[in-house]
């Protein structure tokens, strides 16, 4: 096994004079990286993380990037241990056989899904509203609405792996600037806000508090682990034995962007407006562009806050479609079925698009508790399952010893029993 692994790292191993090129296909994946965390639930985060107060929204701002890129290159190095060409399914079945294998993608496929089926919602939801709102025209029935939608965004997919991080990527780009100018339009409307609360030190124990029931919103903020197995396995194919190097070169740069980013977009916000006004916020279930152009009422944020929102949810629909559709295939697989590669693409762009339909057309209310559900599992794949690998698999064993497996640890086992203490209350 050991000399195979050797064969292929040498077969696809790539000068370091290439290494230490940045290509444009690099920016592309750091891009599409980006594109998958920086979603719909960018818009919630101000209101979520500013509620806390200063002190604990400051202290989750410093563990924002050790929180997310440690994770998320744990679980990218769990899957360059694979062999290569295996996807996130594959490298757990050969690390922990076929039993566990079936049971994790069974669970990968089930954490992601959801969360699919509620951007078919949510975007369903944002283009009808805008229709009616902004644009004052009549949106067609809801049926007919969801369908096209989806179908054109599994037009893009049928394009294939490389065109969906490529229009990703694209997307990220006015995505950026309307944070930008959001951020920079609220400055000159800077109150202090949640300065307010600075001045209060709170006990150690409501802090603590505080933390761990914030820590699952931060982390799933900044979450793209559905595209992570897909990219991990690019990068092998691309960089060989050294694909670690490139892929935590590509995860730092798409981390540093996305914390920059948001953390600014989220101080502005909360520097804006009073913790009284987010509780506001929260109580009516609004996002904060919602909140924004009520508060402010201008049309320039009420055009621009649903164009926001379907680009922002379009791009992590995308990316959790290769996260949902690679579990699919695994199932489909560890059943004892191998049909060729495009009879499978094409049952699985089949399935997706009947479900996501009929799902985003009966628009119910009860796929938060199914995403609600679906995090303890993601947070056990994205923390802990690579963590455990590093203490048992020997082609990990060179990760060993690392402060940062102590800490991804222990901010795994942190969001995992929060985000189950929220369920149970």
């Amino acid at each position: 096994m050991n000399d195979q692994a050797n064969s292929v790292d040498e077969r696809y191993a790539t000068t370091p004079a290439t290494l230490t090129s940045w290509s444009r296909q690099d920016t592309t994946w750091m891009l599409g990286l980006f594109g998958t965390a920086i979603g719909a639930g960018t818009l919630f985060l101000p209101i979520n993380a500013g509620l806390g107060g200063f002190w604990p929204l400051l202290i989750l701002a410093v563990l924002a990037f050790p929180m997310t890129f440690f994770a998320h290159r744990g679980l990218t190095r769990f899957v360059l241990s694979g062999r290569e060409g295996s996807d996130i399914t594959d490298v757990v079945e050969e690390h922990f056989g076929i039993k566990a294998g079936a049971l994790i993608t069974l669970l990968y496929f089930f954490a992601i899904f959801p969360i699919l089926l509620i951007y078919s919602v949510a975007l369903t939801n944002t283009v009808s509203s805008f229709m009616e709102h902004q644009l004052h025209i009549m949106p067609p029935p809801r049926a007919i609405l969801a369908f096209v939608l989806i179908l054109g965004l599994l037009a893009v997919v049928r394009c294939g792996e490389q065109v969906i991080v490529k229009a990703m990527s694209l997307m990220v780009y006015p995505f950026i600037v309307a944070l930008l100018f959001l951020a920079v339009y609220l400055i000159p409307h800077w109150n202090g806000g949640i300065l307010s609360t600075a001045s209060v030190v709170p006990e150690p124990s409501a802090l603590l508090s505080t933390l761990w029931l914030a820590i699952p919103v931060m982390v799933f903020s900044f979450n793209h682990s559905p595209i992570i197995s897909a990219f991990a396995v690019d990068q092998k194919r691309q960089y060989g034995a050294h694909a670690d190097e490139r892929s935590s070169q590509i995860l730092s740069r798409a981390h540093l962007l996305m914390v920059v980013m948001v953390l600014f977009f989220v101080f502005s916000c909360v520097l804006t407006l009073s913790p009284a006004q987010l509780a506001e916020a929260k109580a009516q279930n609004l996002s904060i562009l919602s909140y924004l152009a009520n508060h402010f009422d201008n049309p320039t944020i009420a055009f621009a806050a649903p164009l926001i929102a379907f680009v922002a949810i379009a791009k992590s629909f995308l990316g959790h479609y290769i996260g949902a559709s690679e579990g699919l295939k695994g199932l489909v697989v560890k059943t004892g079925r191998r049909p060729a590669p495009k009879t499978l693409d094409r049952m699985t762009a089949a399935f997706m698009l009947v479900v996501c339909w009929i799902i985003a057309t009966l628009n119910p209310s009860i796929l938060g508790m199914i995403e609600t559900l679906g995090g303890p599992v993601i947070a056990s794949i994205l923390f802990l399952m690579p963590m455990y690998a590093i203490r048992k698999v020997p082609a990990m064993a060179k990760y060993r010893g690392q402060a940062s497996n102590v800490f991804v640890t222990a901010v795994g086992l942190v969001a995992i029993t929060a985000l189950i203490y929220s369920l149970l209350s």
